[in-house]
């Protein structure tokens, strides 16, 4: 077998080239064409050399021995854990790293079988021996790179998971400690609109801890009721005029049709509609005003929130509502606020889209669907 890969060397890299670009969605690069095959074929051959010359240790020392070695790879397997770290990254599976090599071994038998030119029984050995390290080394590469892929793109879930609990939990916690301080300020009756304000962010908080926990024991649960679109849009007009920087700007809220309602969970919703006028508050100019406003559309309620920050960077529109994106020079956020409205909205069967008025500001769209009281 030595001298007839070393007479056959370009018709084999031939054959086995015209065997991967055969198989459907494989788009082998041009470095792996050129170096993969060539490569092993060469230690292949450079293995059965040594073993001619009664250099065992050589030859182990290219190809491995038999079982392969845990501790440290030979030539062929530091070769084969590249070609299976390449198919990874491209996104392939690990049955493609495993046909690799068997067309190999294909176009090796049929060659021979052609050119009448048989093989002793130790170079199979030797042969199978070397693609079974081949493989193997190249599916523990592939299999390793896979699992460090997984792993990372869990830990990104769970702190994007986590980084939207803390923005809910600041949220609610912020309007509660101003409302506590509204209400020491002015020696107010907690049993007034402001004390209404205090309560109900207490009650976000528990639920929040409760979801997170019944999310932890078997997945979230949703509290869905009906509940007047009046009322909701008042909650968060009080809820937004506590913010300090309500003072820069002027809130404007339309009057809204009491025999409207909405179907959804009505804290995830409420926090929803927080953000984005507190978004709208923090970016618009001073001077300016932020307006509110809920209508009936058909079988729709739209509630839009207006501003006047002077519109978005251009390619931006979608990109607001991506986790952890800021916008402008302000970092004290998480950059969560717009993805977690959009993500509570869609939950409830809705939509949250954005307006980009160049020069003027934004116009951010809540569309839910209408339910009766």
């Amino acid at each position: 077998m030595y001298q007839f890969l070393i007479n056959n060397r370009d018709d084999l890299i031939a054959r086995c080239k015209h065997k991967v670009a055969q198989r459907p969605q494989r788009a082998a690069t041009l470095q792996q064409l050129e170096h993969g095959i060539p490569l092993f074929i060469d230690q292949l051959t450079r293995t059965l050399g040594a073993e001619e010359a009664g250099q065992g240790s050589l030859s182990i020392r290219i190809s491995g021995a038999a079982g392969g070695d845990a501790h440290a790879l030979s030539e062929i397997g530091a070769t084969a854990a590249a070609h299976g770290r390449e198919l990874q990254q491209m996104g392939f599976t690990v049955d493609q790293v495993v046909h690799d090599y068997g067309d190999l071994c294909q176009a090796v038998t049929d060659l021979a079988f052609e050119r009448d030119a048989p093989f002793a029984t130790e170079d199979f050995r030797t042969l199978n021996r070397c693609l079974d390290n081949a493989i193997a080394d190249a599916v523990t590469e592939f299999g390793r790179l896979r699992e460090a892929g997984i792993a990372a793109e869990y830990t990104a879930a769970a702190n994007q998971r986590m980084g939207f609990f803390v923005h809910e939990l600041r949220n609610a916690l912020g309007t509660a400690t101003l409302a506590l301080s509204a209400l020491e300020l002015g020696n107010m009756t907690v049993r007034g609109a402001t004390g209404a304000i205090l309560k109900r962010n207490l009650l976000v908080l528990e639920t929040l801890i409760d979801r997170t926990i019944e999310e932890v024991r078997r997945g979230a649960v949703v509290q869905h009721q009906v509940f007047s679109l009046a009322a909701f849009i008042a909650d968060a007009k009080d809820a937004a005029l506590l913010d300090p920087a309500v003072d820069r700007c002027s809130l404007a809220v339309s009057v809204v049709d009491p025999s409207l309602g909405l179907r959804g969970d009505r804290g995830l919703l409420l926090a929803a509609l927080g953000n984005l006028l507190q978004n709208a508050i923090k970016f618009t100019q001073r001077g300016t005003e932020v307006r509110l406003k809920a209508y009936a559309s058909l079988h729709h309620v739209l509630v839009e929130v207006s501003d006047h920050c002077g519109g978005l960077a251009a390619g931006s529109t979608e990109a607001i509502f991506t986790p952890f994106h800021q916008r402008g020079d302000d970092r004290s956020g998480l950059g969560l606020g717009l993805s977690i409205a959009r993500r509570g909205i869609e939950a409830d069967g809705g939509t949250l889209a954005v307006l980009d008025l160049p020069e003027v500001g934004c116009v951010f769209t809540i569309r839910l669907p209408r339910h009766p009281l």
